[in-house]
């Protein structure tokens, strides 16, 4: 595998996501409604780990354990999230963040739309994912036993990645379950996972990503693909997700004495209530 054959690989993947996109602008803009790249959004990473993973299939006619798991894991990861999404916004109209954009733009809102919503979401998909093309793109290294180097970071990574599934998508069900009984509205869930972290779905979400960049450790220069799990992890606290909710919720005293006495993002131990 060539760095040439290695950049055609990456332009291709790019180029598959970009219709991907554009197929999602044309249903949003048809349903008058942006938030539905939010159900696009997760598919949108399988698309590049399909594709990287098929390109290199074709040009090297073998793929290695490690670029078929890793791509399993994201296929998982990506259906969980878009039905729990799908499911979760059925029925509802334009999600409040897009609304907003909307209302805030005036004018050439449609093409403000596609690349500040549509493309923007685009490149954060492939600067996430960079873990998963570049191993789909390398020549791996055959694991000999489950023992040496290569295995002990592919089976670790898996279990760090489960772990952060099994934390985004407790914590996920459970809040919709929470949410969908009229007697909560106005409480604040404290129960299950998140009686340990104010964000236990955000954690499993940059759980994930970091236990998918311990698989792609034993590829040669694998190191550099940090800057996918870093990056979604700079995103969910400081820019969409943690900070964005704070916000929302500033003023709510129930929440304020939530905050008070459990971790805002590592699940760890809460502190009493006040009495």
């Amino acid at each position: 595998m060539t760095i040439v054959n290695m950049l055609i690989i990456i332009g291709y993947s790019a180029l598959f996501l970009l219709v991907y996109l554009i197929i999602a602008f044309m249903v949003g803009t048809i349903k008058k409604n942006n938030g539905l790249i939010d159900v696009f959004y997760g598919p949108g990473y399988f698309v590049v780990a399909l594709t990287s993973l098929i390109l290199y299939f074709v040009t090297n006619t073998i793929v290695n354990i490690r670029q078929i798991i890793i791509t399993i894991l994201v296929f998982i990861w990506a259906l969980r999230l878009a039905s729990y999404v799908f499911i979760r916004n059925r029925g509802k109209p334009e999600d409040y963040r897009y609304k907003a954009m909307r209302e805030r733009w005036k004018t050439n809102i449609v093409l403000k739309s596609f690349i500040r919503v549509y493309i923007f979401q685009g490149i954060v998909i492939f600067i996430v994912a960079f873990p998963v093309w570049f191993v789909n793109i390398s020549i791996n290294p055959p694991i000999l036993n489950l023992l040496d180097f290569v295995g002990v970071t592919l089976w670790l990574g898996v279990l760090v990645w489960l772990i952060g599934f099994l934390f985004e998508t407790i914590g996920d069900y459970t809040l919709f379950k929470f949410l969908q009984k009229p007697e909560n509205k106005g409480e604040v869930m404290d129960r299950g996972v998140w009686k340990l972290s104010q964000h236990p779905n955000y954690f499993g979400e940059v759980t994930q990503w970091w236990g998918i960049y311990i698989i792609a450790l034993a590829t040669p220069f694998g190191f550099i693909s940090i800057i996918g799990p870093i990056f979604i992890t700079y995103m969910i606290i400081k820019v969409s997700g943690i900070k964005l909710l704070d916000k929302r919720f500033e003023a709510d005293d129930k929440y304020a004495d939530y905050k008070r006495r459990t971790s805002q993002f590592f699940p760890w131990f809460p502190k009493k209530k006040k009495k």
